[in-house]
């Protein structure tokens, strides 16, 4: 059982070990690849409606999505995407 416990610890720490500069972090990103994540449903639905989507910070420096429609209108991403989506593409 003593063998067993110290193998156990041996391999624990073996693991540890390992290298710790990441396998991607020696190959070059490649800008032409998406970015990995979920979009903002809110933003996909602006872009979809034929609008912009901007970030936007507060004074606070939290973050907004904004909506900018074809005819100009400025209007909140989220408010526009429950107003008009209903939550069809959750």
């Amino acid at each position: 059982m003593k063998h067993f416990f110290s193998l156990m610890a041996a391999l624990g720490l073996a693991a540890c070990a390992g290298s710790q500069t990441p396998a991607s972090a020696s190959e070059p990103a490649d800008a032409s690849m998406p970015a990995v994540g979920a979009a903002n449903p809110a933003s996909v639905y602006c872009v979809q409606q034929g609008g912009k989507s901007e970030i936007r910070k507060n004074q606070d420096g939290s973050e907004y999505g904004v909506c900018i429609l074809p005819d100009g209108k400025e209007v909140e991403e989220w408010a526009y995407y429950r107003a008009n989506n209903g939550g069809n593409n959750k």
